[in-house]
């Protein structure tokens, strides 16, 4: 209002304030614009979004709600459930394997322990085999110590005898 009421009010002039006061506020006062601008980005968003953002956060606030005040305390309690139920299995099977071990443990041992029987048992049947052996080989050496006297006395008979023919 200031403008229309400036002292070229009257004169021809007043035109071309006129046309420079609107080229100014439409180049150079944006306000305006961006307050349409504004107020169209809010009716479009409010018109074709519908505060649909604003639902989708409340229902997920009630979802959560919901799951905080029910859901959860029945997980929490089946959890709890099914969680003793599975200790207990599991200690059960926990015996079990230790019996299992202990068993296969035992047998293991009586296994080693025969095993160590047999290879003593075989150990003093070798040893025995070994005395048999240095027996019989004493046997064998004595058996030949006497063939051996026995020939040299058959040969030296045999020369004696040869010696008495041989001096006609």
């Amino acid at each position: 209002d200031r403008r229309r009421d400036s002292p070229a009010a009257g004169s021809p002039i007043q035109p071309i304030i006129k046309d420079v006061g609107e080229v100014y506020s439409r180049l150079l006062d944006h306000r305006p614009v961006i307050q349409g601008e504004i107020r169209y980005f809010v009716k479009e968003f409010e018109e074709k979004r519908g505060l649909r953002e604003l639902r989708v956060l409340e229902n997920l606030k009630n979802t959560i709600f919901e799951t905080n005040e029910r859901v959860l305390p029945k997980c929490e309690q089946a959890m709890q459930d099914n969680l003793s139920e599975t200790f207990k299995r599991l200690q059960a099977a926990n015996t079990m394997i230790h019996r299992l071990q202990e068993r296969e443990y035992e047998a293991r041992k009586l296994q080693a322990d025969k095993v160590m029987a047999r290879e003593e048992k075989c150990i003093a049947h070798w040893e025995e085999f070994m005395k048999e052996q240095q027996s019989k080989r004493a046997e064998v050496d004595e058996e030949h110590r006497k063939a051996m006297e026995r020939l040299k006395e058959q040969y030296s008979d045999m020369e004696k005898e040869l010696a008495k023919y041989v001096s006609f």
